[in-house]
């Protein structure tokens, strides 16, 4: 018998932009539309011929293949294809070329709302995505305390899952998927909705099953989970494989190639940057090891970069950034001016002439926790006068792949992670108090 479970040939996934499709159309819509069909075909006939609907491949000429036991991870930006591939696995969405063998039951937690129907309650979901896994309610009975106990929902097991907040929803369904014994467990970012502690566990049961011999497939921005949790990794980009094998050296591809554009917004023309008549913003910046990029290394420096104009002679003029994290802390805020910096940068707070000046403020390594963060930049004249104010001008993620992550999985608690001097010392040496033992 063959170790592979997921062989995948050729595979392409291509979408029609702009055409609307109703997955489960009501009687009335589908009279509705036959009785306009003959007037929407005149009427796109000219959008149609006009090649005006566009062609967008999610997926092209992917080749892939997955073995027993594999905990497999996939990465990628936005866009690459990440949750596409998850969903053509899990026979959610249907191929437009190529081939697939899978071999064995697939369990798969994917967008908030898939494999649930929402009138039914926690309960019966259970039994649904049992049967649907081909167990029979025998097998899910057996395993239904552990589902019910892992998932922290017991008080709500009687309700329809509409009523769920999105993270009862993620803890019911993580904890549906991956009890029902699967033979491969298929998981999308989607854990991000949980809370820190279910993340924990949620990584900690992944383990779990890729211990047991079952594969796992993983997708996820948190490189310190990929690198923690999976023993290969592939990179998608812009739908094809780029690069496949050993999860460190394919992480580290991933974070060195992210070296692009993404980093950065410029406003090349007066009339569309933000500010006054005084100063205006010409540009903001994510720079790391030397390059404009968006995704940076916890060991490496980040440098925020804001440049601006000033229109006025003799203004006096200051930047501030604030670093917000993905749950709204605000991490870090800071401002260039004399009282609040290291040392005299030379231009801060003082008298500028007419034209174009960079500031930029540089955090140092091990500083931010893994995670998203985003920029917000204040533009200020004499002090407290704001000329331009943006939140989440620019973003970048911070990713932890090192030591730290081979002893602990889960995501880090707190907004910043620098590392610190500690100290430990002997008091004294230990004198046994029990009977017959002291002295």
């Amino acid at each position: 018998m063959s170790d592979t479970v997921i062989k995948v040939e050729g595979l392409g996934k291509e979408y029609r932009i702009g055409v609307l499709k109703d997955r489960n159309p009501m009687l009335r819509d589908v009279v509705a539309r036959s009785v306009a069909a003959p007037f929407r075909r005149l009427r796109n006939r000219g959008y149609s011929q006009g090649g005006k609907v566009e062609r967008v491949w999610a997926l092209r000429d992917v080749d892939l293949e997955v073995r027993r036991g594999d905990t497999l991870g996939i990465i990628g930006r936005n866009g690459a294809g990440k949750s596409t591939l998850l969903k053509v696995l899990s026979r959610i969405t249907e191929p437009t070329s190529g081939r697939i063998e899978i071999h064995g039951r697939v369990g798969s937690l994917l967008e908030v709302g898939t494999g649930f129907h929402p009138e039914l309650t926690g309960r019966e979901n259970i039994f649904l995505n049992g049967a649907i896994l081909g167990m029979t309610r025998k097998e899910v009975r057996a395993k239904f305390d552990e589902i019910v106990e892992f998932s922290e929902i017991g008080r709500f097991l009687d309700t329809a899952v509409k009523r769920y907040s999105s993270g009862m929803y993620v803890r019911l369904a993580f904890a549906v998927a991956a009890h029902l014994e699967p033979d491969i467990l298929v998981v999308d970012e989607v854990l991000a909705v949980g809370d820190y502690n279910f993340q924990k566990k949620c990584l900690g049961r992944m383990g779990d099953v890729a211990g047991q011999g079952r594969t796992v497939l993983f997708v996820s921005h948190n490189m310190g989970a990929i690198s923690a949790l999976c023993s290969r990794a592939v990179l998608l980009d812009q739908g094809q494989v780029l690069a496949e094998g050993r999860t460190d050296k394919i992480v580290s591809t991933y974070i060195n190639r992210g070296l692009d554009s993404s980093g950065e917004v410029v406003w090349e023309g007066e009339s569309e940057a933000p500010g006054t008549e005084v100063l205006k913003l010409h540009a903001v910046r994510i720079v790391s090891r030397g390059c404009v990029t968006s995704d940076v290394d916890i060991d490496e420096e980040v440098r925020v970069e804001v440049d601006y104009w000033n229109f006025q002679p003799g203004t006096c003029a200051s930047v501030s950034i604030h670093l917000v994290d993905k749950s709204g802390i605000v991490a870090l805020s800071t401002v260039n001016s004399p009282s609040a910096t290291l040392n005299d940068d030379g231009w801060s707070c003082r008298p500028h002439p007419v034209g174009l000046f960079r500031t930029a403020c540089s955090v140092p390594p091990n500083f931010l926790n893994d995670g998203l963060y985003k920029i917000g930049v204040y533009l200020v004249k004499d002090v407290n006068r704001v000329q331009a104010h943006l939140d989440d001008v620019v973003s970048f993620t911070v990713h932890d792949t090192g030591v730290m992550r081979e002893e602990f999985t889960g995501p880090w608690p707190g907004a910043v992670r620098p590392r610190m001097a500690w100290e430990t010392e002997q008091l004294g040496e230990y004198v046994s108090t029990s009977a017959g033992g002291g002295t």
